[in-house]
């Protein structure tokens, strides 16, 4: 098989850049080693940045989002039990809107195969060669039979643990990382939210996040141990420590219901540098992982293969490799920025078992001041719905 451009991946990244290229006229193919049933119900992320919502109208599968998304105009900051807002439509002018990874994954699924897309679910055995040729090649195996493509690049948006990123040679790409000393206990609840927008909530018994997925199922977390055992954790225990971690008032309003999904996430922020080797660019989180404090995960992804659908189009018009050539720096200069405010929301707000005194009421100050100065509040409200698109 032949095709201009190969992709390994069916996750917001991969699907994303197929539809951009087939804007564009380029040909691709998506490879995916999961079923379309198992990628369409993997629950991740579910904050989109206001330029993410209008990229997806644009490309016309905004439709399901607008009618069922919840668009909201700000987030509330407990400092231990005083509920502050960050109001993002009188300071930036933009909102945010709530709408599961899983959604997003369903309607470009979707757009793509009713475009006549080729998505290739349950592959197996894949492996990627000849990365610095001018015809990469992707081989892999569709019900035990071995196919092969041939390509002109390949982009891979496979995850942090899919086989592009490993592929590399060793010694071209440098990691930076960080791994921090606590973890997210999340459960998802046939319950209404607490609050009609997001609630982080800064205790001196750990940090907690009230949020949901829609009017019905809300996504709840407690900062744990990054080691911590689930078992240990009745629902009855999770429901009365997420009513310790608000106020009186917000306990009073948080109603139960069935926990059906229940897990312990460890925190790290993860970069690779450059994000591409030859034919082959990695994109989303196969180069990059932030913690979900700052909601930056699935922006960033769709904003790699934005840039590479542009580096890619202007390849097939002009011959030009100069976008393709500027890829890595141009990503990194906002995955860093996203870094920055990830690493700032989140150490701002979890309690670090290695602090003393002084870095509490240091914490406390800044909670302080980020909530009652109006600059403050606009730096984190312009970064919280997303950093201008260029």
């Amino acid at each position: 098989m032949r095709v201009q451009v190969g992709i390994i991946g069916a996750g917001p990244a991969g699907l994303m850049l197929s539809l951009l290229l087939h804007r564009a006229g380029i040909s691709s193919i998506i490879i995916e080693n999961r079923s379309r049933q198992y990628v369409e119900a993997r629950v991740r992320a579910g904050v989109l940045e206001h330029w993410t919502t209008e990229l997806m109208s644009e490309l016309g599968v905004g439709e399901r989002l607008r009618k069922e998304g919840l668009v909201h105009e700000g987030i509330d900051i407990g400092i231990n039990g005083e509920r502050r807002r960050i109001d993002f439509k009188a300071l930036v002018n933009k909102t945010i809107t709530i709408y599961g990874q899983q959604e997003v994954v369903k309607d470009l699924i979707a757009a793509r195969l009713a475009q006549g897309g080729e998505i290739e679910f349950e592959v197996s055995d894949t492996s990627v060669d000849r990365l610095d040729s001018e015809r990469p090649i992707i081989r892999y195996k569709k019900n035990g039979e071995p196919r092969e493509i041939e390509c002109d690049f390949i982009a891979g948006c496979d995850g942090f643990h899919g086989i592009c990123r490993p592929s590399i040679p060793k010694g071209v790409l440098t990691e930076f990382e960080r791994v921090y000393p606590y973890g997210w206990l999340g459960v998802l609840s046939e319950s209404p939210p607490v609050s009609h927008e997001l609630i982080y909530s800064y205790t001196d018994r750990g940090f907690a996040l009230y949020t949901m997925r829609s009017n019905s199922i809300s996504r709840l977390y407690l900062q744990v141990d990054p080691d911590e055992d689930i078992n240990k954790w009745s629902d009855e225990e999770i429901w009365n420590e997420l009513k310790r971690r608000v106020s009186p008032e917000t306990a009073a309003k948080l109603q139960t219901g069935r926990v059906f999904e229940k897990g312990v996430t460890a925190m790290r922020s993860f970069v690779v540098e450059p994000m591409q080797f030859g034919r082959l660019f990695l994109s989303g989180d196969a180069a990059h992982i932030v913690p979900p404090t700052g909601a930056k995960g699935m922006n960033l992804a769709v904003a790699d293969v934005l840039f590479f659908s542009r580096a890619l189009e202007s390849f097939y018009k002009t011959k030009s490799t100069s976008l393709l050539d500027g890829y890595t720096k141009k990503c990194l200069s906002r995955i860093w920025k996203a870094q920055r405010f990830s690493y700032f929301m989140t150490t701002m707000l979890h309690l670090n078992p290695g602090d003393s005194e002084f870095d509490r009421r240091r914490q406390l100050a800044e909670l302080d001041y980020v909530t009652s100065s109006k600059a403050a509040s606009t730096a984190l409200a312009e970064n919280y719905v997303g950093l201008p698109i260029d």
